[in-house]
């Protein structure tokens, strides 16, 4: 079972990789961990190291499990102050996730205005934990803890659509980079899915992720917050937004995601 951090390290080396089971989500590996082997392969790609701003991202195929594929890295340009990369992981001669990032000095300005938006999340729990339920929760969950404080778990047919709480990595990273905390971002269940009364299948077409701490250093054990909310879902399409926090209530990404429902 690789942990976030082997995969990662194939990224260092642009060898084949493989993901395992436990990293499977449905019929595909799970989007946050195929995302995040991207945007690492392109952190190492970067001639000189420079803070990322904006990533997106889209799912174009389902990436099938322990079978090979590659990701290549494409410069689409490299300015005096913001670099611009393209990533795709491929398999079988198909792309099957396409990845573009926006890497950005930081540049003096008279305008500083920083997010008045505030973490409303309780301290993490033990007690509260996602339950892993073999044939319904996604294998990948073996790695990552999500604590749950509002909205409800998927297909209850809740009221609800939002989501808050708590995510981490069962196995302690060597340290958090922001490609760790994009990983961790996706493992939420779409928040219209607790709407839902009986299991139905769903997937991310789209993700946006704006960097508002892009050199944040955090302590690897520490709990991220989450705080999600459906800005619209309608025709088959769900569009939400979430803010990722850190246990000291800085807010480190944006997330916009468009999700398709199949029921």
């Amino acid at each position: 079972m690789n942990s976030i951090d082997k995969i990662f390290e194939l990224c260092r080396h642009n060898a084949d990789m493989t993901f395992d089971k436990s990293w499977s989500q449905g019929r595909t590996v799970f989007g946050g961990v195929s995302a995040a082997a991207i945007l690492r392969a392109m952190d190492f790609e970067l001639e000189s190291p420079r803070p990322l701003r904006v990533l997106h991202v889209n799912f174009i195929a389902p990436l099938k499990i322990e079978k090979p594929c590659r990701i290549t890295i494409e410069h689409l340009r490299d300015g005096q102050n913001v670099t611009q990369l393209q990533g795709r992981l491929t398999q079988d001669n198909q792309t099957c996730v396409q990845v573009q990032a926006c890497y950005g000095k930081s540049r003096d300005s008279k305008i500083n205005r920083l997010s008045d938006q505030q973490c409303s999340l309780k301290s993490a729990s033990k007690g509260n934990f996602l339950p892993i339920i073999p044939g319904v929760t996604p294998k990948f969950l073996k790695h990552i803890t999500l604590d749950f404080q509002s909205g409800k778990l998927p297909f209850t047919g809740s009221k609800h659509s939002h989501i808050d709480g708590w995510m981490k990595f069962k196995e302690v990273p060597t340290n958090i980079s922001l490609a760790h905390i994009v990983a961790l971002a996706d493992a939420w269940p779409p928040t219209v899915l607790q709407m839902l009364k009986w299991p139905k299948p769903a997937s991310t077409l789209s993700w946006q992720v704006d960097v508002l701490q892009p050199e944040i250093k955090l302590p690897p054990s520490q709990w991220i917050g989450y705080q999600a909310k459906t800005l619209q879902a309608t025709d088959g399409y769900s569009h939400t937004q979430a803010n990722i926090w850190s246990e000291s209530g800085e807010l480190i990404l944006l997330s916009r995601q468009t999700d398709v429902i199949f029921g």
